[in-house]
């Protein structure tokens, strides 16, 4: 029995001799590495540039027109005179007649379905809230007084009126294409 007691002690022995020649020493090293890589790598950062020189401009105000001047006030105002004049007669005539069936109805609220072709004329199919319509050339459609003024076999064509930005009335187009498959 003494002999495999002798052999258990000594692969303990050789056991805590193995582990012990696995600690610290790589770890030493790795440190000392990492210090040198840190010290030797430096950032490099360009300067920073000079600021220009500012150098004011004299300010003169020979030759200039007044800001508050009368004649710089009646411009003004007979520029804005002659928009207005351009607005009114955009829209005038769009107040003075009696809306269609159909403006009362948002224009995306309005799918194409069909054409077809009515006494030579062009004549789309419109849908809304399940009701068809026959439409052409010169009727309107949506909210923003928009005539239609083309009927195609895939679209119909429209002129809109509408306010930009700035409250001016101007004119765009729109279309509605043929809604294919649609319920």
């Amino acid at each position: 029995m003494m002999p495999a007691r002798l052999i258990s002690v000594c692969l303990l022995g050789l056991w805590g001799v193995m582990l012990a020649g696995c600690s610290g020493s790589g770890q030493e090293e790795l440190q000392q590495w990492m210090t040198e890589q840190r010290n030797q790598t430096r950032p490099k950062i360009p300067p920073i540039s000079e600021p220009k020189q500012f150098t004011p401009q004299a300010y003169t105000q020979e030759g200039v027109a007044d800001p508050f001047s009368n004649q710089k006030l009646t411009q003004a105002l007979k520029r804005d005179s002659t928009q207005a004049t351009a607005n009114a007669a955009l829209i005038t005539p769009e107040l003075a007649r009696r809306k269609e069936a159909l403006e009362a109805f948002p224009l995306d609220a309005i799918s194409m379905v069909g054409s077809l072709v009515k006494t030579g004329q062009p004549v789309a199919l419109v849908k809304v809230d399940n009701l068809l319509y026959q439409v052409r050339t010169g009727n309107y459609l949506g909210q923003n007084y928009g005539r239609i003024t083309k009927v195609s076999e895939t679209e119909v064509a429209l002129r809109e009126i509408v306010q930009d930005a700035a409250g001016e009335w101007i004119e765009r187009t729109a279309t509605l294409q043929l809604q294919e498959g649609s319920k």
